[in-house]
């Protein structure tokens, strides 16, 4: 198991008498948003959190807090462009150039705030990983990368060549999946054309990094260190 989701595990496992959500609570916000979502997006969303609970418990993270925050990653997503960016005035969000010119990741910015406002959820760790479950970035708790990856390989998903490959790794080196999902991301917009959110670009760099260091010798990777050296004179 990877050194950084060892570290991790006694941190994000919550002391079941001091546990804040029932199931009646849960239902709620299941209830809630069956009726905010469309029917496809909220199949989407029952599969993040199912997803997102079986990773939590593989890598001992607190399954609860992870079916929250699967169930709520996209409680933001059916909002139009323009009333996503009228949310964020409302929650003082200040986006960056790249999240304006990138209208699919607005709803992840804005997503804590209506976790917040209308699901009633404060919990920083769940509203954190609700924020970066589009683009990632570097240094991801582990329930980042927990609703990160569930969002990738729920059952529902059924378009990306490496699904299979991905389920398997994601209950075998959640590090590497992260990685492999960000690598292929970026290779992606690349072939499209597509600018890359910078916050993507450096969790892709943060986890090379962790990569490199643990395996001593650096990837072998020519078209990787091309991806790496070109983010890095981007960002100079």
């Amino acid at each position: 198991m990877d050194n950084s989701i060892m570290k991790e595990q006694n941190k994000n496992i919550q002391n079941p008498d001091q546990e804040l959500w029932d199931r009646a609570a849960i239902d709620k916000i299941r209830k809630k948003l069956e009726k905010n979502l469309s029917a496809k997006r909220y199949q989407h969303t029952l599969g993040v959190a199912y997803t997102a609970a079986c990773l939590a418990m593989r890598w001992q993270a607190d399954p609860v807090r992870a079916e929250i925050a699967g169930l709520l990653h996209d409680c933001a997503k059916e909002y139009g462009e323009k009333e996503l960016l009228s949310l964020g005035e409302t929650f003082s969000i200040t986006f960056s150039d790249a999240e304006r010119a990138a209208p699919q990741v607005l709803h992840a910015v804005v997503g804590p705030g209506v976790a917040q406002r209308k699901y009633g959820v404060r919990d920083a760790d769940i509203l954190s990983a609700i924020r970066w479950h589009t683009t990632g970035k570097a240094d991801m708790t582990l329930l980042e990368q927990i609703v990160f990856t569930a969002d990738y390989i729920e059952p529902n998903r059924d378009r990306a060549s490496d699904l299979d490959e991905m389920r398997a790794l994601a209950f075998q080196d959640l590090d590497e999946c992260v990685y492999r999902i960000t690598d292929h991301t970026l290779a992606y917009l690349e072939q499209k054309g597509i600018p890359a959110d910078p916050m993507t670009e450096q969790c892709y760099l943060w986890l090379k990094e962790k990569k490199d260091d643990n395996s001593g010798t650096g990837e072998n990777c020519s078209q990787c260190d091309g991806r790496e050296a070109g983010i890095r004179n981007q960002s100079h």
